[in-house]
């Protein structure tokens, strides 16, 4: 089947043609009342460069190579044009940051160019994210500098290949010129290259797409985003009512169950988990200051901003995913009132939660199935063994799959895989080196129960447990290259994390361990919210 030409992307904008507009069309900072969204052009730049796109989601959107290598396709997704049918808004919300309510937040560097639906009948919401002031930038420019748009850009695809539910990306473009940020708040501000992304998903809609309604006592509003939400986002729920508005709720925690699942799986660590950052798709959403365990810590946040109270820390994902569906539930009460009817909406979340998480650990340590009498305690071991000295969690995963034959591997053997694992060999001691033995000893005593050939646990092993991840300090190599003019490496990064469980002979440097120098060098430890 021929694709349809850049020109010929059908939009179908059902956002804007079915919940109310701001009536202001003038683009100034303010608070929006009784609106959706507000209708806002991108501010068009001055020399833009295509640095990279994914030819996956390209092709989603009946895209070509021809059509991604024109200049109409640079001109659009930099901001500077609008193709025929396009409608661009940024969408009111709020939302909670770092617990606390914020009142209104909204699209403040975001502006949403239109829904476009492929030859396959999919509605993809397209996004530039850094082109320009919309009336919810506060005080900032609604720019976005090439570090920041960069590492968004990247993760997006790289967690796609993962298996990870996320938002996608199209395009890094960028502008040519240069956008002023301090990167830690500490009063050290500096012009840096700008850059635009656009992104690429179903739909942006955020829990606090509905807690601003609700808030605000415009259950009118609240009512309409939801109903809209049901039909555009959910058509299969059926029409939209209060029982229907509970099936939602309860779909909605799901999804977000087995995100925060697959997050936990891969050592992903969001890092600004804001009920304004919570995709009502289950997806992830907004790549700021995220980051892989690398040392493993459950109380590890990549979040400069929340380095004190570590909110947002590895651990607590799955708490604070579970707080902020309660939040979202808070909000719907103005519409469903039966506050049991509510919670066994929200229970769908800890009954998926604890079914893919089992499922998962099972597949990461090679087992046909979870059995939590026994298997919970066997995941506690590990995870004490891994604390006992710093040790990477995605190669430790990797590499314990060498380990998990029918014949006992002798202790240099385990030290020989596992030990690439370790940042400070020299300092792991004989009572550490004890421990490891005994947890795989433990491991492999539980593997053998279930008789299974070792091709088939290595392989599911391996299928879950990459080999490559977007590690903080590859984003950062890429960036200090691309903010020189040189784009070969981002390219590259993404070429690996396409395929992200299978080794790629000549890359190993994208699946080392995270080298010294990056270990405390900003931008490769923790990030700040402007990262």
């Amino acid at each position: 089947m021929s694709l349809a030409p850049l020109t010929g992307l059908a939009f179908d904008n059902a956002y804007t043609r079915g919940l109310p507009a701001d009536p202001v069309a003038e683009n100034f900072r303010r608070q929006v009342a009784a609106a959706a969204y507000s209708r806002v052009k991108p501010t068009p730049v001055s020399a833009p460069v295509l640095i990279a796109h994914s030819a996956e989601v390209a092709e989603l959107l009946d895209l070509s190579a021809a059509d991604c290598a024109s200049s109409e396709f640079l001109q659009v997704f930099a901001g500077n044009a609008l193709l025929s049918g396009m409608d661009p808004f940024a969408m009111c919300y709020g939302g909670h940051q770092f617990g606390n309510w914020a009142g209104q937040l909204g699209d403040g560097r975001a502006i949403n160019l239109g829904e476009t639906v492929n030859h396959a009948g999919q509605r993809w919401m397209l996004q530039l994210k850094g082109a320009g002031a919309t009336p919810y930038s506060r005080m900032a420019d609604g720019l976005a500098v090439l570090r920041s748009s960069l590492r968004e850009f990247l993760c997006s695809e790289a967690m796609h290949h993962l298996g990870v539910p996320t938002t996608r990306a199209l395009s890094l473009i960028g502008t040519g010129e240069a956008v002023v940020r301090d990167m830690f708040y500490d009063g050290h501000p500096r012009p840096e290259p700008g850059a635009v992304v656009c992104r690429v998903a179903p739909s942006f809609t955020r829990f606090g797409n509905f807690q601003l309604p609700a808030a605000r006592g415009d259950i009118d509003l609240l009512r309409a985003q939801v109903e809209h939400s049901i039909r555009t986002d959910y058509p299969a729920l059926g029409a939209p009512s209060p029982e229907t508005y509970l099936v939602w709720l309860a779909e909605i925690a799901a999804r977000t169950a087995r995100m925060i699942a697959h997050w936990m799986r891969v050592g992903f660590v969001h890092g600004v988990m804001n009920t304004d950052n919570m995709s009502i798709l289950g997806l992830t959403i907004d790549y700021g200051p995220y980051g892989w365990l690398e040392g493993f810590d459950p109380g590890w946040t990549p979040n400069t901003t929340d380095a004190g109270e570590k909110r947002y820390r590895y651990g607590n994902q799955p708490q604070i995913a579970w707080w902020n569906l309660v939040q979202l539930a808070n909000a719907l009460h103005a519409l469903v009132p039966d506050v049991p009817a509510l919670e066994a909406a929200l229970a769908a979340y800890p009954r998926t939660y604890e079914a893919e998480s089992q499922r998962m650990l099972a597949a990461k340590l090679g087992l046909a199935s979870f059995q939590p009498e026994v298997d919970y305690e066997l995941v506690d071991g590990l995870y004490r063994a891994m604390s006992l000295t710093e040790t990477d969690f995605t190669l430790f995963h990797r590499r314990l799959a060498a380990l998990s034959g029918n014949a006992a591997p002798s202790p240099e053997t385990v030290f020989a895989a596992l030990g690439e694992a370790w940042y400070l060999p020299a300092e792991v001691t004989d009572a550490v080196r004890g421990d490891v033995l005994a947890w795989v000893a433990a491991w492999r005593a539980r593997l053998l129960q279930e008789e299974r050939p070792e091709t088939e646990r290595v392989a599911r092993m391996n299928a879950v447990n990459p080999c490559y991840v977007l590690r903080n300090y590859l984003a950062q190599e890429a960036i200090d290259l691309a903010e020189a003019g040189d784009y070969a490496r981002v390219r590259e990064t993404l070429a690996v994390l396409r395929h992200p469980y299978s080794e790629q002979p000549g890359r190993e440097h994208y699946a080392g361990k995270r080298p010294e120098w990056a270990r405390q060098r900003a931008g490769c430890s923790m990030l700040s919210c402007s990262s």
